[in-house]
């Protein structure tokens, strides 16, 4: 792959009709502040004026949204001389792809919230019908956050990290032909992988010995009511619904998989930040400042009454509010209080997008046989991960502490006793799942 200026690795070939019709939203069009909330004062100065303001952002409803929503809810754009954007929910993560292909204009978004490994697809075209959209990763929204829930037809089995009480079960169900599903929200991501993991660990080719499918995550509870799946690894709030309709239980959360482990990103179309960085800068620091904010123990009530909205997550506030805590309840009688695994949105350095994460994902879609292992990742990673625009903008709101001294975070260790060290990742690529 030919080495190419950050901003001009990626040119879009041509024009393109997006052929489906995208499912209306369930939001309010004007997107505007909570009532009861006091705008703070403008926190610009005549050096870093936003050359623009009418921004439209996306979201999915799972809890890794939460500072994009709070951004807009609590005031915070409005702060930083961004008062006219909109945040708008979407139906699913391909409607987000969708419209990320198109800019505000023309009817589509500008940036928001993504699963951060759907802003290297999009920017090499593989999941954007082969049009290369620049898109540029600003910030990271959390950190764990997600988990695998099963079907209450396994409630004996008592499911946990290991999978393969389920190895037999499937093989008879594939000899009487029956349909084996297992959902996740969007391939090639840390849900899919995630999956994958879990599976393979227990002896389960989830190739071979299963179907995979791509199910958005509202209508997961609904597939699983309905017997056509077995599995889901997705965001909350769809296992405390899954587990409040008696209907399955969480074999596990995200954390215990990898603790700490990346989720979802803020990220923009390249065209406007460069064309806009002042803009670009305000709305960065918003969202920092709503990540902060989201982390607080004593905001977690006020946070879960604000997504419990019908524009935003619209999920009750019971459903939501225990694991914004750290508390699990897996739903088979087991329980954990004030859990190291639970999201996390500013501590521990969950905003800073370290590029050795984005490393791990084309590492891990190499190991799925999506790329070649000899994929040029360090161009590709240069142009999409924008740490230095973080950089800059923790330096603007004063976290000049909050900057890490390297744009790696070292190695990671997964609950399979594998390794990922970036210094050194074909050694993981070579490591076996099982």
């Amino acid at each position: 792959m030919a080495k190419l200026p950050r901003r001009k690795f990626i040119t879009a070939t041509g024009a393109t009709i997006i052929t489906h019709q995208l499912i209306s939203h369930l939001n309010h069009s004007d997107n505007s502040v909570n009532a009861n909330e006091n705008i703070p004062k403008v926190h610009v100065s005549n050096g870093n004026v936003p050359e623009i303001q009418n921004l439209t952002f996306g979201f999915v409803p799972v809890t890794s949204s939460c500072p994009l929503i709070i951004a807009k809810a609590k005031g915070f754009f409005a702060k930083y001389g961004m008062p006219d954007v909109r945040v708008i929910r979407q139906p699913s993560w391909s409607v987000m792809r969708d419209k990320l292909m198109l800019n505000s204009q023309d009817g589509g978004l500008d940036g928001g919230h993504l699963l951060f490994p759907m802003a290297y697809l999009l920017a090499t075209g593989e999941i954007s019908y082969k049009l290369k959209i620049p898109i540029y990763i600003l910030a990271r929204l959390n950190l764990n956050g997600q988990g695998i829930s099963v079907s209450n037809r396994y409630n004996n089995l008592q499911l946990s990290l290991d999978s393969s009480p389920l190895k037999a079960i499937f093989a008879e169900k594939l000899k009487k032909e029956e349909m084996v599903r297992c959902a996740v929200p969007f391939r090639r991501t840390t849900g899919d992988f995630f999956m994958r993991w879990w599976l393979a660990n227990g002896g389960i080719n989830p190739d071979i010995d299963l179907s995979l499918i791509v199910i958005p995550p509202p209508q997961m509870v609904a597939g699983m009511r309905s017997h056509t799946m077995e599995a889901f690894s997705v965001v909350d709030p769809w296992h405390e619904r899954l587990i409040s309709k008696k209907l399955g239980y969480s074999a596990l959360t995200s954390g215990e998989l990898w603790n700490n482990h990346p989720e979802t990103a803020f990220v923009s179309r390249a065209e406007w930040v460069d064309k806009y960085p002042q803009a670009a800068k305000a709305v960065l620091a918003a969202i920092m400042e709503a990540q902060k904010w989201c982390d607080q123990p004593q905001n977690k009530p006020e946070l879960a009454e604000i997504i419990a909205e019908r524009q935003w997550i619209g999920a009750k506030k019971e459903l939501t509010l225990n694991r914004l805590l750290g508390n699990f309840n897996y739903g088979n009688g087991r329980k954990i209080e004030n859990s190291s695994y639970g999201i996390k949105y500013w501590r521990e350095n969950a905003s800073y997008p370290f590029k050795s994460h984005d490393l791990w994902f084309l590492i891990e879609d190499m190991r799925w046989g999506y790329r070649s292992p000899e994929f040029d990742t360090k161009t590709l990673i240069n142009a999409v991960n924008r740490e230095d625009l973080w950089r800059e903008t923790a330096k603007f709101v004063g976290e000049d502490a909050a900057i890490p001294a390297s744009t790696s975070r070292g190695i990671e260790t997964f609950f399979n006793g594998l390794q990922f060290d970036p210094e050194n990742p074909i050694a993981y690529l070579r490591s076996p799942t099982s």
